[in-house]
């Protein structure tokens, strides 16, 4: 396996991207991908070395499969997120059904990658989330809802939004086009940033779950469906 970086690494400049993967072979690949890549790694064969390692690197990125040997990789995104983990988390998939990306946010994971493992699309999925910005003092406005853009929170009438970088990215996309129709191929292009290939309603599955959080007291309804088209951030 490949040397696990030490806390004082995992402050440098340099991500730690930490794999949390049963298959030995699959994990080496994905780790040699990794460095030859330009960033530390560290593999964890297991949940109870993939939990110490989670909160003793506290990594840029954390890789999971969805199928461990002793427990889903479900139960483990959502148990990290309850240990306070902020870290993007992105589960490795076999299937992409519509229950699939709802189990996969439920968990608290920002993203999923499928199966079978293909270098390229692993790597460009990897670099959208470690992607490095100025960092930023702005915030955006619509209404009562807040964005806060350098510490991806939201708040709404001073209740604060945790939101996985998924989520973040959709409405900090909406936030910046206010009262515009969005169509769902603008969003892909935009909050994804590569090229989507799946089923065409993950954009609801995301909306839903946004809109779940942002709407959590019963405020009234920002983000509209356009029938056909698209979305818009707007009051009714």
């Amino acid at each position: 396996m490949s040397n696990v970086p030490t806390l004082a690494d995992s402050n440098t400049k340099t991500p730690c991207v930490l794999v949390i993967e049963t298959d030995e072979v699959l994990a080496k690949h994905m780790s040699l991908d990794l460095q030859e890549a330009g960033y530390k790694t560290a593999i964890a064969p297991d949940v109870a070395s993939g939990l110490r390692q989670a909160r003793d690197l506290q990594p840029a990125l954390i890789v999971l499969d969805r199928m461990l040997a002793s427990e889903s990789g479900l139960t483990l995104a959502s148990h990290l997120r309850s240990l306070g983990t902020r870290s993007p988390i992105i589960l490795l998939m076999v299937r992409d059904a519509v229950d699939d990306r709802v189990a996969c946010l439920e968990a608290g994971a920002d993203d999923y990658f499928l199966k079978p493992y293909r270098t390229d699309d692993f790597l460009k999925l990897v670099r959208l989330y470690l992607k490095t910005e100025a960092p930023s003092h702005e915030q955006l406005r619509f209404g009562d809802l807040l964005l806060d853009l350098a510490t991806r929170r939201a708040s709404r009438n001073a209740r604060l939004i945790d939101l996985t970088m998924k989520e973040f990215e959709l409405l900090k996309f909406l936030m910046e086009h206010p009262r515009e129709v969005l169509t769902r191929e603008q969003i892909l292009e935009n909050v994804w940033g590569y090229d989507f290939v799946g089923e065409s309603n993950v954009i609801e599955v995301y909306v839903r779950y946004l809109r779940l959080k942002v709407e959590d007291e019963g405020e009234k309804r920002l983000i509209q469906t356009v029938r056909g088209v698209g979305y818009v951030l707007r009051e009714v």
